[in-house]
């Protein structure tokens, strides 16, 4: 059974930084791609960042210059930096992984419970 844990959530206050972690756990061959996503009340969940395999990355314009993904393939964790924090990143944030559970086996979605960051004064 795969599992994926945020951490690293907090309230923060304008223009501070946190740096989430994504831990996976199970039995796992290999990780394609890992996404951050968050979804503030009321609004529809929104894809933040996404590193591939390779590591090259993709982020929302919005954080751009902001936020950082990356990742540990040793040890299947993933992060996100985040600095210049602003208020509308107040949101739950949820990691998403494709993951590979044997050779040759199809890529399966997790996702993670999420963790709440709050960014006020």
């Amino acid at each position: 059974q795969v599992q994926l844990v945020e951490s690293g959530g907090d309230l923060v206050q304008p223009g501070g930084s946190l740096k989430l972690s994504c831990a996976s756990s199970g039995s796992i061959f290999s990780i394609f791609a890992m996404k951050w996503y968050r979804q503030a009340p009321g609004k529809q969940r929104e894809l933040v960042a996404v590193i591939g395999s390779g590591g090259n990355t993709n982020y929302r314009d919005s954080v751009k210059g902001r936020f950082t993904i990356s990742r540990d393939n040793a040890n299947n964790t993933g992060y996100l930096q985040m600095n210049g924090l602003k208020p509308e990143d107040t949101a739950v944030y949820y990691c998403n992984a494709d993951i590979r559970l044997r050779p040759g086996g199809y890529l399966n979605t997790y996702w993670g419970q999420g963790t709440q960051v709050t960014v006020s004064s």
